[in-house]
């Protein structure tokens, strides 16, 4: 079943479909999900208004004629956010605008660790790759943990972390949105695992995945 739910009882979500801000979000208990987050200014307001009115017109003819309840729908609007986006969103972070502060070696080390930090416990992580001014990661919460969990833990362990080596302590590192897309099959845990290891190579910040120390390509 297909459902909405108010902002604040969306930390520790496990199953339904929500949107805040302009990133449509659905969860399904015990899936696997490709995710990403970004710094926080890695996205001027001007573009981050045209993503919106983006979503809120797929959004609308994704569910022209639809019935929210059929399982279906959940599905295809899945494909189809993601699709979108690949197109707009990932493309436009790939110019790594903003401050790109996991340009920094020290900064992205701390991210890698931090992301690998609970693997098999909290979570399994398929693939990861900490880019210029966003994360990529394909994981499947594990037992009680939730998807909501496991990214609020990365996020604010490394945003302190990352801010005291940056001198800028109490300021915001991360956006606090991010962005989830609930894999379906084998075909499509494939294609994200290998979207989020060629990530690098497409922004044109190496020529093979391998090259890229901040990826699960290279481990």
């Amino acid at each position: 079943m297909v459902f909405s739910m108010q902002a604040g009882s969306l930390r520790y979500m496990i199953s339904g479909y929500h949107h805040r801000g302009y990133l449509p979000h659905i969860k399904v208990d015990g899936a696997t999900y490709f995710v990403t987050f970004r710094l926080a200014d890695s996205l001027p307001q001007a573009i981050v208004a045209r993503l919106k009115e983006q979503r809120a017109d797929l959004l609308r003819r994704a569910a022209d004629g639809r019935v929210e309840s059929d399982p279906d729908f959940q599905h295809d609007l899945s494909a189809a956010l993601c699709a979108w986006y690949a197109a707009e969103v990932d493309s436009t972070l790939d110019q790594h605008g903003g401050s790109a502060w996991l340009r920094q070696p020290s900064i992205a080390d701390l991210v890698a660790t931090t992301l690998r930090h609970f693997h098999g416990r909290r979570y399994a992580l398929h693939a990861w790759c900490v880019m210029p001014n966003h994360v990529h990661a394909v994981v499947q919460p594990l037992g009680k943990h939730s998807l909501a969990s496991v990214l609020h833990s990365w996020k604010s362990y490394s945003s302190n972390k990352a801010n005291r080596l940056l001198n800028r302590a109490g300021q915001p590192f991360w956006q606090r949105e991010s962005y989830d897309h609930w894999i379906r099959d084998e075909a499509d845990l494939a294609h994200c695992i290998r979207y989020t290891e060629e990530n690098p190579v497409k922004a044109k910040l190496c020529k093979r995945s391998t090259d890229w120390p901040w990826s699960s390509a290279s481990q």
